[in-house]
């Protein structure tokens, strides 16, 4: 593939102790395919979201180079657009799940070459009240994971971070009452984590639930009800999968749509893609191929 204008964002901390060769395998790739390169590095957070909208609707093509964090903001910053530019996700951080969802090798100097040399894929993402979300939203233990994950835990021992920090909070979370909405039908209850989920992959973790694929138009939606710590670890390991099937005795209930609404008792701090800034309630709905993402042959 040749572009005549393309971007890459990188950000300088996510696996900061390989930047430089990260960027040394995918530079040499990506440019001789670009007229015109525009390369801009993050300093702070919300600049990739700010660059995607002030630079994307100029840009045939945007790189993005870091991790789950830095690719949720480049979805904020491009999905609003009226023109939206073809999207490529170079994985860069810890776990990069979205990436994994779109078979991504993560090898970034080989990710680059899949790239360029790939192929256009439409994918839906998800609209959660004025933001946007590309892998996964999610409240409850999803949500208090990511709060209380230990930074230097999750430098030194990556994914397993999050599932230390999942153990340390199921000990003592309280199961929350919801009312859930989705294509007209109806649950409510209690729960310890509800799941919506446009992508396949948490924490690097492939999850079990069937026919989740970001461009069918629908997403995911998992309630996780037992708070016994053997059902969350079973769903994660995949020791068990569970089907649209409202009379399970799992403890999870599964179904897809493409329009949710989620409300609960007290507002509950929201986890987009890892990053937690909104709350409940929310309503959720799926935009059908509203990005164009480069994927390998």
């Amino acid at each position: 593939m040749r572009w005549k204008k393309g971007m890459l964002i990188y950000n300088e901390n996510a696996g900061k102790h390989k930047l430089a060769k990260n960027l040394e395998g995918c530079l040499p790739v990506i440019a001789p395919h670009i007229d015109e390169f525009l390369i801009l590095q993050t300093k702070e957070k919300g600049d990739a979201f700010r660059f995607c909208l002030d630079y994307g609707e100029d840009m045939d093509v945007v790189f993005v180079l870091g991790g789950d964090g830095t690719v949720h903001e480049c979805v904020n910053g491009l999905s609003p657009l009226t023109k939206r530019p073809l999207f490529g996700i170079l994985p860069g951080g810890t776990c990069n799940d979205f990436s994994r969802t779109l078979n991504i090798p993560q090898n970034v100097r080989q990710a680059a070459d899949a790239l360029v040399n790939g192929k256009v894929r439409p994918i839906d993402i998800g609209k959660a009240n004025d933001a946007y979300f590309s892998n996964f939203w999610g409240i409850g233990l999803i949500s208090d994971t990511s709060n209380n994950i230990d930074d230097q835990e999750k430098n030194q021992f990556g994914k397993i971070g999050y599932l230390l920090s999942a153990i340390r909070t199921i000990g003592d979370k309280a199961a929350f009452p919801f009312k859930v909405e989705y294509d007209g039908k109806h649950i409510e209850g209690e729960a310890i984590m509800i799941l919506v989920m446009n992508g396949s992959f948490i924490g690097t973790n492939s999850l079990p639930f069937p026919m989740l694929n970001p461009d069918d138009g629908r997403v995911g939606v998992a309630i996780l009800e037992n708070a016994s710590l053997s059902t969350f670890l079973e769903i994660i390991t995949m020791k068990r999968t569970w089907t649209e099937d409202p009379g399970s005795d799992s403890g999870v209930t599964y179904v897809q749509a493409s329009n949710v609404t989620i409300e609960t008792e007290a507002p509950l701090s929201v986890d987009m893609d890892g990053e937690n800034y909104s709350q409940t309630p929310a309503s959720i709905k799926v935009l059908e191929h509203h990005l164009s993402v480069l994927t390998p042959r």
